[in-house]
């Protein structure tokens, strides 16, 4: 699978293959103060092996039609991941989760990868709900649904461990009747 940006923007969506490993292990590791803010598995990722690890459970969910990770590439090189964890087929709905390296931020990478993932779901997939989940803290990761016009529906309280704390996350979502592209 492969998504292409429109409008002549250097970046695309392509599944994360194994040959990714070391890069996507060095922007991880260039990013670990940066990404460890939200991140909750970065403790788990110490390693290419981990990495390797992490590309083979992501095939292996995509082999089996629950969902997949996509490296984003901006100008050729790798800048983050965006995925589906995992489809939920019988109430046809997902979660996008998303995360990009420091320096790649500002750029709108973000908001068009996750546009076209939103589009896919309800396109390809034909899914009914797409749900994007961020810490109330993250600003930046909040700023995706909502250029995008999804609805915040709530708070969940204490939703996600981060190392020795926990965090509140906004929910966010997005039927397939209000979507309009985004825009």
């Amino acid at each position: 699978m492969r998504i292409l940006f429109p409008n002549n923007f250097p970046a695309e969506l392509r599944l994360v293959e194994e040959s990714d490993a070391e890069k996507l292990f060095t922007l991880i590791d260039q990013n670990r103060v940066h990404l460890r803010q939200w991140l909750p598995w970065l403790d788990g990722n110490t390693s290419v092996e981990d990495t390797y690890a992490f590309i083979r459970h992501s095939q292996e969910q995509y082999s089996s039609k629950k969902g997949f990770q996509a490296a984003i590439t901006y100008k050729n090189e790798i800048a983050g991941i965006i995925g589906y964890h995992p489809i939920d087929w019988q109430d046809r709905s997902v979660m996008i989760g998303y995360w990009l390296g420091e320096r790649f931020q500002g750029k709108g990478i973000m908001t068009e990868a996750t546009r076209l993932l939103v589009h896919y779901a309800f396109i390809e997939l034909l899914l009914h709900r797409v749900e994007i989940r961020c810490a109330t803290g993250n600003t930046k990761s909040c700023a995706i649904p909502e250029r995008l016009h999804f609805v915040k529906e709530g708070v969940v309280k204490d939703g996600e461990w981060l190392y020795d704390h926990f965090v509140d996350l906004v929910l966010y979502r997005m039927l397939v009747h209000e979507w309009e592209g985004g825009r």
